[in-house]
């Protein structure tokens, strides 16, 4: 059959009969199965067995790749950090249930019964036990995925799920790879023990670092596109790419998939917008490869081993249910996530196919092949016929799947388009005109600010002005003298000094100066923050291309400062009035708060706290995060404060859309240097690079 005809009908099917499983609440999955087995070698013969291994074989790697990025997604530093001894816990206590139910059930089944022959013995049949014991581990992280996704779910469970379901596999490939080992020294084959572990983890190893940096590849490219269009062509083009390298190298295209969405969506800026456009690419995708997964089984493997499967079926689900239970027990995890999530696990399809292909390639293990496969095979048939369901029914148990009536939702809705903003290179202050401040009688510490540039000094010296007059301190301009490298700008220091003054006494103070000599920029600035008292150091973001040199200097500031660090970066006219402070965390607030009460308890100022959400949060969620900054806005004092909660695909592109009706934006900047800022990037740092509002960007202190 023509290969185009082919996949109209595997289309046309697969979707006739999802749409009526659907309406006995089947999951599209199970329908889509069924197709294949219609369409397969058990049923029509269609689908032939030389197209699913050749013509097809294609979009079943796309789709791998598809599955194994979407399940990275899930992966969030943020929400593994809150349910990681939960994760933990179960996966642990899962994966040994199940690998001993089924390692010590299959070995006493098949050596009570003579399963392998007269040439069998006690130990072929452990070692056959053990490795139908590690591929149980495995679960079918494309079946899950997309019954998830069906679903809408949204909670803690689906998050945790989808979590367990990544390390699940991943510790399936290493305890497989183990019981290869054993295997091979039980059949005398002469290969050492240590050689084979260690290139077992080098593979696991050389995975996950081909997928972080296609990850920051992806990521680096992705935020730069604005039509969706081209991050789907940009975006798929490097994940096929790093997959097909992946096969090429030997190594696991589906760790490599993880850890690109891994990668990418701990990103500091989270620009999720291609999970979210490959969404709408995915239907068919999905469609093609459930149907000719259902199309790969073969119901005669059921003559052969068809109750072995069936017993290494039931043993893997009752493995998975109490395993699961327990672990949550352990772990304090709520009673609704211990009684369905290990039903949710029943799924089990390519990657324990996959596995068992490995020993079929491998001639010193064909004593256990002809037993083994046929097993897995009956095994994953009844998974799949089974499993979808089983998740469905538990996603809906659990109350965070949205039930449809049949309808299905496959895909988000596409977004309209934005367009970053060109950088504004010239610099107004607008004249004060509020009333003077009263300095305190006795000022505490200092507010130090460097001078270096006519554009900058006198913007510095108001918000240094401001922020003395927040912690009753004084305003200090310091200058760092370095004989030995004079700026092509250089300005002589009085000029500066005094632009600086005439400032400060527009606000009402006095401003005071300091002239330090130091070996570098970053020495002069500590050196005068320890003699100052400093409670925030000031520094202006450079004009020039220097930002690489500038963002060395602050990382050596912020090492040994014992006070904040502001930088203020100044672009087109310099209003306060209407600030827009983009939150990451609650944490945040504790690094900006007496930023933003500086200038909001001088005159009048409308303050917007706009709190940045994952895509797939519920409302209530919404809602207790704004409830939480009204709390936090009410317990500073801080009047004209709007509270917003939002979700944010793109987080760099959600703050740019705010930006143009606030006149200075407030942000902590992510704590990190060296190595973990490459990984993880800093969203502060983009913003600033594509924002044409003056924006303060404030460091913790480390020390």
């Amino acid at each position: 059959m023509e290969i185009t005809l082919l996949l109209a009908l595997i289309l046309t099917i697969g979707f006739i009969i999802a749409k009526a499983g659907q309406t006995v609440r089947l999951p599209s999955v199970t329908g889509f199965i069924a197709a294949g087995i219609l369409l397969g070698p058990s049923g029509l013969n269609i689908i032939t067995a030389e197209a699913t291994s050749n013509q097809l074989r294609h979009f079943t790697q796309i789709a791998l790749m598809l599955i194994a990025f979407g399940i990275g997604e899930h992966l969030e530093l943020k929400r593994l950090k809150i349910t990681a001894k939960t994760v933990l816990s179960i996966c642990f206590t899962d994966t040994a249930a199940a690998l001993f139910l089924v390692a010590g059930g299959i070995f006493l089944v098949t050596w009570a019964t003579g399963t392998g022959g007269l040439g069998w013995h006690a130990k072929d049949y452990l070692v056959l036990g053990l490795i139908l014991g590690t591929v149980s581990i495995a679960t079918a992280p494309g079946t899950i995925l997309f019954i998830t996704r069906e679903c809408r779910a949204v909670g803690p469970m689906t998050t945790t799920l989808l979590q367990v379901v990544a390390v699940n596999n991943g510790l399936a490939i290493i305890f497989f790879g183990a019981a290869l080992v054993l295997a091979r020294q039980v059949v005398g084959a002469e290969q050492a023990v240590l050689g084979i572990i260690i290139i077992i983890l080098a593979k696991i190893s050389f995975s996950l670092l081909l997928g972080v940096a296609t990850g920051l590849v992806i990521d680096f490219i992705i935020h730069r596109l604005v039509d969706r269009g081209e991050m789907l062509t940009a975006g798929l083009a490097l994940l096929l790419l790093s997959g097909e390298m992946a096969r090429f190298l030997k190594l696991s295209p589906l760790l490599v998939g993880i850890a690109i969405g891994f990668t990418i969506v701990n990103r500091d800026r989270r620009d999720v917008r291609l999970f979210r456009t490959l969404n709408a690419f995915e239907p068919p995708i999905y469609v093609l490869f459930f149907t000719l997964a259902g199309a790969h089984l073969d119901f005669t493997a059921l003559k052969v081993a068809g109750w072995l499967g069936f017993t290494y079926f039931l043993l893997r689900f009752i493995g998975k249910v109490t395993g699961v239970y327990f672990g949550g027990g352990l772990a304090g995890a709520p009673l609704l996530v211990r009684k369905h999530l290990g039903v949710a696990l029943v799924p089990q399809a390519g990657v324990a196919i996959g596995l068992v292909f490995l020993i079929n390639g491998d001639p010193s293990l064909n004593l256990y092949a002809t037993i083994l496969t046929p097993t897995v095979l009956v095994g994953v048939l009844f998974a799949e016929l089974v499993g979808p369901a089983c998740t469905k029914y538990s996603l809906e148990c659990s109350g965070e799947a949205v039930v449809d009536n049949g309808k299905s939702s496959w895909s988000e809705p596409r977004q309209e388009k934005t367009f970053p903003f060109e950088e504004i290179r010239d610099v107004e202050l607008v004249p004060w005109s509020w009333e003077k401040l009263r300095p305190a009688s006795i000022p505490q510490g200092a507010v130090i600010f460097g001078v270096s540039h006519k554009r900058t000094v006198s913007g510095l010296a108001r918000m240094a002005t401001l922020l003395a007059h927040h912690f009753k301190a004084q305003p200090v301009a310091v200058r760092i003298d370095l004989t030995k490298n004079v700026s092509p700008e250089y300005v002589q220091v009085s000029e500066l000094f005094d632009l600086a003054a005439q400032e400060t006494r527009s606000l009402g103070y006095i401003l005071h100066t300091s002239e330090i000599r130091a070996e570098s920029i970053a020495k002069g600035f500590l050196a005068a923050a320890k003699e100052k008292g400093a409670a925030t150091i000031l520094l202006g973001y450079p004009f020039q291309r220097t930002e690489h040199n500038f963002n060395r200097i602050v990382e050596e500031i912020a090492a040994a400062a014992p006070c904040p660090i502001a930088i203020m970066r100044f672009t087109g006219i310099l209003h306060t009035e209407r600030i827009l402070a983009p939150l990451i965390n609650s944490a945040d607030l504790d690094v900006i708060g007496d930023t933003l009460c500086a200038l909001a308890h001088v005159g009048k100022h409308n303050i917007t706290l706009l709190r940045l959400l994952s895509a797939d949060v519920s409302e209530q969620e919404i809602a207790a995060h704004e409830k939480k900054l009204f709390n936090w806005a009410a317990g500073r004092n801080l009047p004209f404060v709007n509270c917003i909660a939002t979700r944010a695909e793109a987080r760099l592109e959600t703050i740019l859309k705010q930006a143009p009706s606030h006149d200075l934006l407030i942000m902590a900047v992510s704590e990190g240097a060296g190595i973990k800022k490459m990984l993880l990037g800093s969203l502060a740092d983009d913003v600033a690079g594509n924002c044409q509002r003056p924006m303060l960007m404030v460091h913790r202190p480390r020390l």
